[in-house]
């Protein structure tokens, strides 16, 4: 690896940070408000079948102990 100064690094720094296209404001907003909307929708299905296995599971251990 090439060794180079302090001072052409921080060139090298400013010159490729230059090279950056940052999201407009909307884009951002756009993209928080859809991160959030798949954050609930997931939680919701997660939920769901967090819900359904832990049932199938209650009837089974109940169905287990009264066969005992």
């Amino acid at each position: 690896m090439a060794k180079v100064s302090p001072g052409e690094f921080v060139n090298q720094v400013k010159t490729e940070a230059s090279k950056i296209v940052w999201p407009t404001g909307r884009e951002t907003v756009m993209t928080a408000v859809m991160v959030g909307i798949m954050t609930t929708l997931l939680g919701l299905f997660f939920f769901g079948i967090d819900t359904f296995f832990g049932a199938v599971v209650q009837w089974l251990l109940s169905f287990a102990a009264g066969q005992a």
